[in-house]
């Protein structure tokens, strides 16, 4: 995947410039983005979702979006289940370097993957989000029933006035808290009902869109 960062264990940074024709929610005719390319470390990637070298970080080339891509991000219930497959996590801890005079949020997030669940089987997708230090989270679940298989896609998406802007002149990390969950519930446990937010070609990504704002002149 070109331009992208593989996150390991070790932190890593990386100027991106490929990716993307996707653009941010709309904003105010007089925000514009930021000359200037943002730089990333990833400080950690921790979670039974995306282990060691298994997630990987890119930028797009007009600083509106980033995405995150995974490997071994699955669920799953029923028959060749481990008792802990159920759940599975991914907390990416983000240190987010943005150009002098601006501050960022994140407008929407696109979750994408595929389900295959037998009826009776349910499964959800989770996200949360905060800056560290800050007491605002934002968390958005989607559910998913059964009979199901087929690609799925869940939008988070928040109203301009409602963003959680990061502090202007301080560096704060960015937290992202992901989750997929798997439920048994009536299905026939001799199947196999799944979540995944992977794939075996790289092509299942997860999109986070950026607002920006300029900082108030410091007098």
């Amino acid at each position: 995947m070109p331009g992208a960062l593989l996150a390991g264990g070790a932190t890593a940074a990386f100027l991106a410039s490929t990716l993307f024709t996707q653009a941010a929610p709309a904003a105010p005719s007089s925000i514009v983005a930021p000359p200037d390319k943002i730089v990333i470390e990833v400080a950690t990637v921790n979670g039974s979702g995306c282990p060691i070298n298994t997630a990987a970080v890119a930028v797009a080339p007009d600083n509106t979006a980033f995405t995150v891509t995974y490997s071994q991000y699955l669920a799953q219930v029923g028959a060749g289940a481990k008792p802990n497959d159920f759940r599975k996590n991914c907390q990416l801890n983000l240190i987010v370097h943005v150009p002098s005079g601006f501050t960022y949020a994140v407008a929407s997030a696109d979750y994408r993957g595929f389900a295959h669940l037998e009826k009776g089987a349910s499964a959800t997708q989770k996200a949360s989000y905060y800056f560290q230090g800050s007491p605002d989270t934002a968390s958005r679940t989607h559910p998913f029933s059964g009979p199901y298989d087929d690609d799925w896609q869940a939008t988070d998406s928040t109203d301009w006035g409602q963003l959680v802007w990061a502090p202007c002149g301080v560096q704060r990390n960015f937290n992202i808290n992901t989750e997929l969950r798997a439920s048994l519930g009536s299905a026939d446990p001799k199947t196999n009902s799944f979540i995944a937010m992977d794939s075996t070609d790289g092509d299942i990504q997860t999109i986070y869109h950026l607002a920006w704002k300029e900082c108030p002149q410091q007098r």
